[in-house]
């Protein structure tokens, strides 16, 4: 397989443009009031939000992220649900068919989660389909769905293929995609918002 076409090591992703996950983050946490019912999924993405939302409290988030859990669990007013099954390494975190089963059993007010890929017909892309399913049961059950991706998310490839941000409540970037997306990102209208500015 090219390796283009793998998704890279979990701590190379995580330092990869952090300036513009961090801004993304930082408005994401913005709108999660204190008390809120959180999802919060997999990923580098949602892992800096959930450091964004360090100064929160009395959340209840749900997330089968293990590094999101913990940089969460300083705030002992906090509440924090975890699936069981195998832990993911060196990702940290859960998937498969008890993580599925698990955002089954559970409704939030918010379901924060990123994509490894979207295309350009707008679909949501993922490496594995037991991420897509968990992503989908998250957006499924949650009253506001928020995707939380950084510009070069548009055009990368991965094969798993689930939802159409379209689908989507609110999309939070750092910054507008390359040209050729600009139509799909004029398409979102209100709902896309650029945390650096639509440079």
């Amino acid at each position: 397989m090219a390796e283009s076409r793998l998704n890279t090591p979990f701590d190379q992703r995580a330092g990869t443009n952090l300036r513009g996950k961090r801004s993304v983050s930082e408005l994401v946490a913005s709108m999660i009031p204190n008390g809120a019912n959180v999802f919060l999924s997999i990923g580098s993405t949602p892992l800096e939000v959930a450091k964004a939302l360090s100064g929160h409290q009395e959340l209840t988030v749900i997330t089968n992220n293990l590094s999101a859990a913990m940089a969460l669990s300083n705030e002992i007013s906090n509440r924090i649900l975890l699936p069981g099954g195998e832990l993911r390494l060196p990702d940290r975190d859960f998937i498969g068919e008890e993580a599925t089963d698990f955002f089954d059993r559970f409704r939030a007010e918010f379901a924060i989660f990123g994509v490894a890929g979207v295309a350009h017909d707008g679909g949501l892309l993922e490496f594995h389909p037991a991420e897509v399913r968990v992503r989908m049961k998250m957006q499924q059950h949650a009253a506001k769905s928020i995707l939380v991706i950084d510009s070069s998310k548009f055009g990368r490839i991965a094969p798993a293929l689930g939802g159409n941000i379209s689908d989507v409540d609110v999309i939070a970037c750092d910054r507008r995609p390359a040209p050729e997306f600009s139509d799909l990102a004029d398409s979102l209208g209100e709902a896309i918002s650029y945390s650096q500015g639509e440079r």
